[in-house]
């Protein structure tokens, strides 16, 4: 995939085999962490760091030292950024998500069915995620990958 995209001007983006949901058969033995995918690649073609690009990006960034582009890792198996992720997700049923690894969320659409204020709404969320102590890839071992999840195609990656 390298090999395709380098020069071509799109930007690779690769990601740890991560157990999302219950459903893909996650082993953690079966992960390819983030540096050896770095070392392979920049093996063939070196590589140097890039700062991110907002704060709370998830993959770390790198180019390629000859100019021909950048590749980017999301490693949240082996290097969990759980304490400055920024990421929440909401599903077509209107539950907010404060984790893509949660085994429950919260039920925004009864707010919203009942009419609550634009101001409301935002307070609501706020509280939600001010309060959330999600820190599931920075807690996970063998026995996570049997805890109880939603499943990622139902909320989005």
């Amino acid at each position: 995939m390298a090999a395709r995209f380098r020069g071509s001007g799109h930007v690779l983006r690769l990601i740890e085999y991560m157990d999302v949901g219950t459903t893909n058969g996650w082993r953690l033995d079966e992960v390819v962490p983030a540096a050896e995918i770095i070392a392979l690649i920049g093996g063939q073609w070196p590589l140097e760091p890039l700062p991110a690009s907002y704060p709370g990006e998830v993959a770390t960034r790198y180019r390629y030292r000859d100019g021909a582009g950048e590749i980017g890792v999301i490693a949240s198996v082996t290097q969990p950024f759980c304490r400055s992720c920024t990421r929440a997700r909401l599903s077509a049923e209107g539950t907010l998500y404060t984790c893509l690894f949660a085994g429950s969320g919260h039920d925004l659409r009864a707010m919203l069915r009942g009419g609550v204020s634009d101001q409301a709404l935002r307070e609501q969320i706020a509280a939600i995620w001010t309060m959330r102590s999600d820190r599931y890839s920075e807690l996970r071992t063998r026995a996570t990958g049997r805890t109880p999840k939603v499943e990622m195609s139902h909320i989005g990656g």
